[in-house]
C-alpha cells in the first residue's frame, strides 16, 4: 500500500461557555438522571452546551473558533489553506455546506479553495480526514488542508428527554494538515452497514419528510432513537477494526503508540484497551470534560493528547470512530 506524505502540524479546540456539571444540568433542565452512573460508567462529569448558557452560537461558530485555534497553533497563513472539510451530522444548514460558510468566515472571500462537508454520523471526522489526505496526494499545489469535526446535537434534542439531555453536548476540534512532508499517513479502514440506518438519527427536515406542525406538537422531530443500539457493539467492533487496519498495512498492533476512540463511553474504551493489550496510558479520554461531542470528539481528544504530551512527533497513532448508519472510520498515521 502506498503511504501518503502528509503531516498534522496544528490542532485546535473550541467549546462554548463554562462547563456544566451533572448536578447543574439537572437544575437547568429539570431532567433527573443517575449522576453516579454517568460518572462511573460513561465517565461524564461535565459538558459544554451553548443553549443552556444563553450563548447564541451554533455549528459554524464552533467550527470557526476551533479552526482559528488550529491555524494559530500551526503558524500558517489562513490564505494558504486550499482545502476545507467539515465532518458533522449536525450542520449549520442542509445547504449550503458548513465548510463553505467556514471558508467564507476565515478566508474572507473568493479563494482557490475546495470546501465541502462529510456526513458519516459520528464517524464524520475520520472519513473527512481520510478524504483530505487522499485529495492532497493527488494535488501537490494544495499546501494545507483544514479538517474540522464538530457537534451541535443539543440543538436537535428535546429539553425534557432523559435519554438525550445528559449525553449530548457541543464542541469542535480541528487539524491543519501539511502536504508533501517526510511524515506519512499510513492509511485507513472504513466500514458501513446501511441496513442500520433506522436505529438513531435526525429523520425529519430532509427531502423524505419535512417538519410539520403535527411533528412539532408531538415532538416527532430532531434526534430520534427508533431502535436500541447493541450495548456491546463497540467492544466487539473496535478491536476487529484495529486488527484489520494494522494487517492491511503490515503493521503490528503492539507498535502503535496511541489510540483515540469515539468518546461515547469511557468504560468501553477501557475494555477495548485491555482487549488489544495496551495500557490506558496509550489512550486519551475526555468524556469527563466534554460529555459526548460526536463528530467533534476524536479531534478534541487528539488535541488534548498533543498539548498534554501524550502524543509526540514520530508516534504512530490510530483513530477509531463509530457513527449512526452504521458508519465506522479508522485512520492510521505518524504524527
Amino acid at each position: 500500500m502506498n503511504k501518503i506524505s502528509t503531516e498534522i502540524i496544528g490542532t485546535g479546540l473550541y467549546v462554548p461557555g463554562e462547563a456544566i456539571s451533572n448536578e447543574e444540568l439537572i437544575e437547568l433542565t429539570g431532567v433527573e438522571f443517575d449522576t453516579q452512573k454517568f460518572e462511573k460508567n460513561l465517565g461524564y462529569k461535565s459538558r459544554h452546551i451553548a443553549k443552556y448558557r444563553g450563548i447564541n452560537e451554533t455549528t459554524a461558530d464552533f467550527c470557526e473558533k476551533a479552526s482559528l485555534d488550529a491555524i494559530k497553533n500551526s503558524g500558517i497563513d489562513v490564505c494558504d489553506i486550499g482545502l476545507v472539510i467539515v465532518g458533522t451530522d449536525t450542520p449549520e444548514y442542509i445547504s449550503p455546506a458548513t465548510a463553505v460558510v467556514l471558508q467564507g468566515r476565515i478566508q474572507k472571500g473568493q479563494k482557490w479553495t475546495t470546501s465541502f462537508d462529510v456526513n458519516a454520523g459520528c464517524a464524520s471526522f475520520g472519513v473527512a480526514y481520510d478524504n483530505a489526505v487522499r485529495i492532497l496526494a493527488t494535488d501537490n499545489t494544495i499546501k494545507y488542508a483544514l479538517v474540522v469535526g464538530v457537534y451541535n446535537m443539543p440543538a436537535f434534542i428535546h429539553d425534557d428527554s432523559r435519554f438525550t439531555v445528559p449525553i449530548f453536548s457541543d464542541g469542535a476540534g480541528a487539524i491543519i494538515i501539511k502536504n508533501n512532508t517526510d511524515t506519512t499517513y499510513i492509511g485507513s479502514k472504513l466500514l458501513t452497514d446501511g441496513t442500520q440506518f433506522d436505529y438513531i438519527g435526525i429523520y425529519k427536515g430532509g427531502a423524505n419528510h419535512q417538519v410539520t406542525k403535527d411533528d412539532i406538537e408531538n415532538k416527532k422531530y430532531g434526534l430520534e432513537s427508533l431502535q436500541p443500539l447493541p450495548g456491546d457493539r463497540n467492544v466487539k467492533l473496535w478491536p476487529e477494526i484495529i486488527k484489520h487496519l494494522t494487517d492491511k498495512y503490515e503493521e503490528k498492533i503492539e507498535d502503535v503508540d496511541h489510540f483515540i476512540f469515539t468518546q461515547i463511553n469511557a468504560s468501553v474504551i477501557n475494555q477495548v484497551m485491555e482487549i488489544i493489550g495496551h495500557p490506558l496510558s496509550k489512550t486519551t479520554i475526555v468524556t469527563d470534560k466534554y460529555g459526548y461531542t460526536g463528530s467533534g470528539c476524536i479531534p478534541m481528544a487528539f488535541h488534548h493528547a498533543v498539548i498534554e504530551g501524550r502524543v509526540k512527533k514520530g508516534d504512530k497513532v490510530i483513530f477509531v470512530a463509530s457513527g449512526a448508519g452504521l458508519s465506522v472510520a479508522s485512520n492510521f498515521f505518524i504524527y
